[in-house]
């Protein structure tokens, strides 16, 4: 500890950044419980001394004037609304009565969920939050993995039997790592928590390995790969079918002793050959074949798809594809593949997280199949504005934006307004919590006490680490689980729920989030207890991934995996019939796909200095042949259609774009009308998905957001 001049102390703290999946260890400078200094913390065995732009940023949440810390109750139209601070136990109880009120005159499935992506970033909510969604009882739930990646989740549970058991790259041991719609230059790794991948992937060069990237746009990542192939957004699918009919034809395949059904897939995939992928995606017909037979030959090899692929119409067909070739070609469950963690808390192996379903129920105006308990949230829009038994009339919307995130928001927008009521847990007013009744803001990442069970589920090397909480937060303030168990307790009495039911569920709220990872830790077969990561606070360290764990680590019934499933198969027919029908034409179309930025957080944190400034990063990218065609010069406003909407944005020329392609930054479209300070005006830009549609979904119910033919035209 050391003394500032002022005579403050000045006390270093350690805590790990949970703003996204790469959980980076920090250190941090305090005086008088703000924050002065953020720096990466060296000896952390996952993150290694790595922190981006956004973790250096968390303590601008923190110390933000902005954020709510006290309930507040909105009078007047969402346009231009009057917020006013209540107590908690009257909004709490506003809350319930409200919502309970709802299901009794309009039934469970009147009232609708939403949850937001910081949830799973959260200790508080992924411990007490499901108590919130059985009380309910609703069907109606929806979240941001339907436009993210629920075809991971969906193909995970045909193929291992949990949705969450995802073989991950062992990236620190790979020779040979194919990625396909993945910038982890920029996220640090995603449904792979990776971070410091700029030093992993110099590790991988200097031990004589490569890294190869198809993508439509050359990224941070393209730039730095050994190669980088042009792809068409929506055709990764065509690749990677024929990459495995490569394999299977040629005689490149090694089935393991624990999968079945390989005579289906080669029959399945007989058609999907490298001349027709070529044509339909523009990855030349030789770099398909010799990218296949690279990957069977090179012993530590692995292919990993992300979000560019999985947000299509084929996401499920894709990720299965990448599944199969992992497994045929013997790089999964052996090191430098695709391998299982050993978390110190094992979410899937202990049924924490349920192994998920599909179709049990669907959705009342579309018949869409749920997927893993939940409905896609592309029918959200049209739940809330039919009219019917089982309309929503009530919403509940849990840390997240879906004005801003999910597709046609602008519609989304439109049709909050029709609700009966809204309450959103969130410590900000933002694009959708400004239609909310009551806003219930929980306490800030530094308030809170924080354990990832999810993100060390799938990290690159096993670790465990525990951050207590930085800054005490006031009286005044409530942490997420507190609100979630106050809701539960109110809403079970107004519910009629027996007194001896309520009793055991008080019981099981009553225990904090701390308490819950203790005994679990104290269960856990590693040794690792609560007390030695207190003690131990830049983390623990259980080594790289071990190979072996199937089939015993499998959680089908046979304990074997059925390389063919039905509701993968069955829509390969939907598959080849795209390939006659290519999604640009002499119709001017362009297509439209998504991009992030190392200094943006999805929809949030945009109003922070220290993440906004520097140059704008909002414009659509554009390759200068698709500019000169239609008359518009670089920079200039444009004008971009889409089936469902139009922005106007900037333009930026850039060869960077595959031609035909188009790129708008996810995340944007501050500024509506009582958003609040925290947003209105803050950056420039539009929302992305004001131009999704709603009608493209995979077959798992995700959006489709990649891919989308829009023209673009000057302003």
């Amino acid at each position: 500890m050391s003394t500032t001049r002022a005579g403050s102390p000045e006390v270093r703290r350690r805590t790990a950044c949970n703003l996204c999946e790469a959980i980076c260890g920090l250190e941090l400078t305090l005086v008088d419980d703000v924050v002065t200094g953020v720096r990466g913390a060296e000896d952390d065995p996952l993150s290694r001394g790595h922190v981006c732009p956004k973790g250096v940023a968390i303590a601008d949440v923190l110390h933000d004037p902005d954020r709510l810390r006290r309930p507040v109750r909105r009078h007047g139209p969402a346009d231009d609304p009057r917020w006013e601070e209540i107590g908690w136990d009257e909004a709490l109880d506003l809350v319930a009565d409200r919502l309970a009120a709802t299901v009794e005159r309009h039934g469970r499935d009147a009232v609708a969920v939403y949850l937001g992506n910081p949830n799973v970033h959260s200790l508080g909510s992924m411990t007490h939050g499901s108590a919130l969604l059985r009380t309910l009882g609703t069907r109606n739930r929806f979240s941001a993995t339907s436009v993210d990646q629920l075809p991971h989740q969906h193909v995970a549970r045909l193929l291992y039997g949990h949705q969450l058991l995802l073989p991950v790259p062992d990236l620190d041991r790979t020779d040979l790592f194919v990625v396909l719609g993945h910038n982890p230059m920029v996220s640090n790794g995603s449904m792979m928590t990776v971070p410091d991948f700029p030093a992993r992937l110099r590790e991988l060069h200097a031990r004589g390995g490569r890294m190869v990237v198809l993508d439509p746009r050359r990224t941070e990542t393209a730039r730095l790969a050994d190669e980088h192939h042009f792809v068409r957004p929506g055709t990764d699918v065509h690749v990677l079918l024929a990459m495995l009919h490569v394999v299977l034809a040629e005689g490149l395949a090694s089935v393991p002793e624990w999968a079945d059904g390989v005579d289906r897939v080669r029959e399945a995939v007989a058609g999907h050959t490298p001349a027709r992928a070529a044509e339909a995606s523009g990855v030349p017909a030789e770099v398909v074949e010799r990218l296949a037979r690279e990957l069977a030959a090179t012993p530590r090899a692995v292919v990993h798809a992300r979000m560019g692929v999985s947000t299509t119409e084929f996401g499920t067909v894709a990720q299965w594809a990448v599944q199969l070739l992992n497994i045929l070609t013997g790089h999964v469950d052996r090191v430098g593949g695709a391998m299982f963690t050993t978390p110190a808390v094992d979410v899937v192996g202990r049924g924490l997280v349920g192994k998920g379903h599909h179709g049990r129920w669907h959705s009342r105006v579309r018949g869409l199949p749920e997927t893993g308990g939940e409905l896609p949230v592309a029918a959200l829009r049209e739940e809330i504005t039919t009219p019917g038994p089982g309309q929503v009339r009530a919403l509940v919307t849990s840390s997240g934006n879906p004005v801003l995130s999910t597709p046609d928001g602008a519609a989304l927008d439109r049709a909050l307004p029709g609700l009966d009521f809204m309450v959103s847990l969130d410590f900000y007013v933002n694009e959708t919590t400004r239609h909310a009744d009551v806003v219930l803001p929980p306490t800030s990442h530094l308030e809170r006490d924080h354990y990832d069970l999810v993100f060390h589920a799938l990290a690159v090397r096993d670790t465990a680490r525990f951050s207590p909480a930085v800054v005490a937060p006031d009286r005044t303030q409530r942490h997420d689980w507190q609100i979630h168990a106050g809701l539960v307790r109110r809403l079970q009495r107004r519910l009629g729920v027996p007194r001896a039911q309520r009793l055991r569920s008080a019981a099981r709220l009553a225990l904090s989030p701390t308490r819950t990872v203790a005994l679990l830790l104290a269960t856990s077969r590693t040794g690792v207890t609560l007390r030695r990561l207190r003690r131990t606070p830049q983390g623990v360290d259980l080594g790289p991934l071990r190979p072996g764990r199937l089939p015993e680590r499998l959680r089908t019934s046979d304990r074997r995996v059925d390389l063919a499933p039905a509701l993968v198969v069955d829509d390969l027919p939907r598959v080849r019939e795209a390939l006659g029908s290519p999604p640009t034409g002499d119709d001017g179309t362009l297509l439209l796909v998504g991009r992030r930025h190392q200094r943006d957080n999805n929809s949030w944190m945009h109003n922070t200095p220290r993440l906004t400034k520097g140059r704008a990063r909002h414009e659509l990218h554009a390759h200068p042949d698709d500019l000169a065609a239609r008359g518009i010069a670089d920079g200039e406003r444009v004008r971009v259609a889409s089936r469902v909407g139009e922005v106007v944005v900037e333009v930026r020329s850039t060869s960077d774009m595959m031609p035909g392609v188009v790129s708008l930054p996810h995340g944007y479209g501050h500024g509506r009308p009582g958003s609040g300070t925290t947003h209105a005006g803050t950056v420039p830009g539009v929302s992305a998905n004001d131009l999704t549609d709603p009608e493209r979904l995979d077959v798992s119910g995700n959006a489709a957001l990649n891919g989308l033919p829009v023209r673009v035209s000057p302003a």
